[in-house]
C-alpha cells in the first residue's frame, strides 16, 4: 500500500490533534482508519507514548507521597525519557523527509 506524503502529513497532524484532546482519531476521506493504517500507527504510538509519561508522573507523585519504591520512579522516568526521544527522533526524520521532498525539482 503506497502512501502519499501529504496523506502521512494529514495523518500525523490529526493523530496529534486527537491524542492533545483524549479523543480518538476521527477518519476523513483521505485517511484511513484501523490498526493498519499510518493514521492508526502513529496515533496508537502517540497515545502510548503520553501514556508512558502519565505514569511516570504519577509514580512521581506517589513516591512524593511515601507510596512508591524509588527504583520504579526512576524506571518509569528513563521510560518516560526514552520514549520522548524516540518521539522527537520520528518528527525530525519526518521533517528532514519533507525538506528533502521539497529540494526535489519538479
Amino acid at each position: 500500500m503506497a502512501i502519499d506524503f501529504s496523506t502521512a502529513v494529514n495523518a500525523y497532524k490529526a493523530a496529534a490533534k486527537s491524542v492533545a484532546n483524549g479523543q480518538p482519531a476521527k477518519s476523513s476521506d483521505h485517511i484511513a482508519s484501523g490498526p493498519s493504517s499510518f493514521a492508526g500507527l502513529v496515533n496508537d504510538s502517540l497515545k502510548a507514548a503520553v501514556k508512558t509519561g502519565y505514569e511516570a508522573e504519577t509514580l512521581s507523585l506517589k513516591q512524593i507521597a511515601g507510596e512508591a519504591d524509588l527504583k520504579d520512579v526512576i524506571t518509569a522516568v528513563a521510560n518516560a525519557e526514552q520514549t520522548l526521544e524516540t518521539v522527537v527522533a520520528v518528527r525530525d526524520k519526518v521533517l528532514s523527509a519533507y525538506n528533502e521532498i521539497l529540494k526535489m525539482p519538479i
